[in-house]
């Protein structure tokens, strides 16, 4: 939540001048990278690669479990995969499937590929069933690539696979360059196929453009079929530019990142970061709150990538002497909650926390480069924050039809202008790409791409984020924000998570409060102070009317709260088999909700 504290002033730029100062040869050159608007300049992710090999040949490059691989190791086998798929006939534009988790074959199949045109749709490694076989075929791939790890979920779906039999590759669940195992009938061992192909860089980096596609990047799913975003090379250089001028990392830097590589916070924000220093990357299979900061040791990182949620599992932990015995002082990401961001950096020794704003198929993005606290950072692009209205859920127009900028601290939606400099690469599928822009919006003619975010301006073209647009609803005549609710919520002593959504209640009008909590280890709830420290905290109208008690949060691959089946259970103590909780009218307390009381509510005998 904000207040009039986060609004930044000239005196706080000016603070922070001197530490931005030093960087700002690095930031124009990046800036420079990034900003080009012409299609067939040469760049990408393998003309990246290569140029941080040129440059730190024999530094650390990829680390994971006890591989430890250098720049000139790690570029020689992208080569080979890109001079492999070359011969067998992939060009330009071409799209190959590659389904594994988190382990160094999946950087290196990505920048070969980067280095022939090839398109890779980086599949979400947990889907399965109808989700995966509807993700594959969308963006109708010539090959895929299956890891040993996933060939279980693969085969269960392969017979609707629009891919030739034999396009489909295997890599064991081994270092592959030392154990290429065996593959299983059906499938070609790529670690095999690979051993013969020359290692030297090969002439199709440099005709690989900006505007070529570099990879599909997969919405969650969370509220039907994926979607794939298309991400090209050019925007990914914009995020190698800015981010990697920013972060400054050197040869010396590690940064140590959990998060799931077919995801743009690790693939684009975290690794572009890396490879604009020449630095190295640490990888694990899948995040640990308990062994994070183990491995950061084991691998000597000095940086980490996040998303707020792993921030807020870290903090869970149980504090230990041992907190700040780490050389890591900068980390990057997005989603740091207010009463995370400074209890976080203080325990562990953090300096610099780089938040950012983007989306996979957005063309707008922020970066907290001063390092203010609580803030998604400054944007150099054009966009707007225009003034919204909750309740009608649509933008405020004026009497001439166009829309209205909101005022300094005040929420409004972020739209982002669409033009040369920051076209609007979107989806595969039109019809949502047109759903997602908006013509017309302050003169005719003019474009702008709806974020579907209402963010709050605090000056000096820095933004702090609020909610997203459907995690909002109405009750007693006023519109409750979920996020600033779950904040609330978590700044309980006894609460670890909340997550916070709307439930209809029969005979009212909008949606009554529910959260689903979960308590921090060893804790217990006292629900009559619980309630009493709600009312002290938050209006009457937005306190829920219901809580769930959960053990464990069900979450995405990027920790992203999974609110859609809480939704579909509501307070039904049938459905939900957990523990439900209900604030009665005239109450002091919340109380166990039987399903005696359930009846009642749904035959209208209380009143709300």
């Amino acid at each position: 939540m904000s207040n009039t504290q986060d609004i930044i002033k000239p005196i706080d730029v000016l603070r922070k001048a001197p530490a931005l100062l030093k960087k700002l040869p690095k930031m124009v050159y990046g800036l420079a990278l990034g900003s080009s608007t012409n299609p067939t300049k040469t760049g990408g992710l393998g003309w990246a690669l290569e140029k941080a090999t040129k440059a730190n040949p024999y530094g650390s490059a990829v680390l994971y479990k006890d591989t430890h691989l250098n720049y000139l190791q790690f570029n020689q086998w992208a080569n080979r995969i890109a001079h492999y798929f070359l011969a067998q006939g992939l060009k330009k534009g071409d799209v190959v499937a590659v389904f594994t988790e988190n382990r160094p074959e999946l950087l290196a199949i990505v920048s070969g590929l980067a280095k022939i045109g090839v398109t890779s749709a980086l599949l979400n490694s947990s889907q399965t069933g109808k989700v995966l076989t509807h993700s594959i075929n969308l963006v109708k791939p010539k090959m895929a690539i299956i890891g040993e790890e996933v060939v279980a979920a693969f085969n269960d779906i392969r017979a609707d696979i629009h891919i030739d039999s034999g396009n489909i590759y295997w890599i064991a669940d081994t270092d592959t360059l030392k154990d290429i195992g065996t593959a299983p009938e059906g499938f070609r061992n790529l670690a095999q196929d690979l051993q013969n192909a020359p290692s030297y860089n090969p002439p199709t980096t440099n005709q690989v453009y900006y505007s070529d596609g570099l990879f599909y990047i997969y919405t969650s799913g969370t509220t039907g079929m994926p979607k794939a975003a298309i991400f090209s090379h050019g925007r990914w250089m914009k995020a190698y530019g800015a981010l990697g001028s920013v972060m400054d990392l050197n040869h010396s830097d590690i940064m140590y990142v959990t998060l799931p590589f077919y995801h743009a916070t690790a693939m684009v924000v975290c690794w572009g970061s890396v490879l604009a220093g020449g630095a190295g990357i640490a990888l694990r299979r899948k995040f640990s709150a308990r062994e994070f900061w183990d491995d950061v040791r084991k691998f000597n990182a000095s940086s980490i990538g996040y998303v707020g949620e792993l921030c807020r599992y870290l903090a869970e932990v149980p504090a230990k002497p041992e907190d700040r015995a780490h050389r890591v002082t900068k980390m990057v990401g997005n989603g740091m909650r207010p009463n995370i961001w400074g209890p976080f950096k203080q325990r562990f020794g953090i300096d610099e926390v780089y938040e950012l704003y983007a989306s996979s198929e957005g063309n707008i993005g922020f970066s907290n480069i001063f390092n203010f606290d609580n803030t998604v950072g400054f944007s150099p692009l054009p966009y707007a924050i225009v003034k919204y209205d909750k309740e009608n859920e649509a933008p405020v127009r004026n009497k001439d039809g166009f829309l209205m900028k909101a005022a300094r601290g005040e929420a409004g939606l972020l739209i982002g202008k669409i033009t040369d400099r920051t076209p609007f690469d979107g989806y595969t599928d039109p019809a949502k790409n047109e759903s997602c822009i908006m013509q017309n919006v302050f003169e005719i003619g003019d474009r702008y791409f709806n974020t579907g975010d209402l963010v709050r301006d605090i000056g000096f073209r820095h933004a702090q984020f609020v909610d997203r647009l459907g995690d909002t609803f109405r009750w007693k005549g006023e519109n409750v924000s979920t996020t600033e609710l779950e904040n609330l919520i978590c700044g309980i002593p006894e609460i670890a998570e909340a997550v916070v959504y709307g439930v209809e209640i029969p005979n009212t009008n909008g949606r009554a409060g529910m959260a689903a909590i979960t308590p921090h280890d060893g804790m217990t709830i006292d629900f009559k102070e619980l309630l009493a420290g709600f009312k002290k905290e938050m209006p009457a109208y937005a306190i829920p009317v219901f809580l769930r008690l959960q053990q464990l949060m069900e979450t995405t691959g990027t920790f992203k709260y999974q609110k859609n089946n809480l939704k579909k259970e509501n307070y039904d103590p049938v459905l939900a088999k957990e523990p439900l909780y209900v604030w009665l009218p005239n109450t002091d307390s919340y109380q166990p909700l039987t399903a005696e009381i359930w009846q009642k509510i749904q035959d209208k005998a209380y009143r709300f």
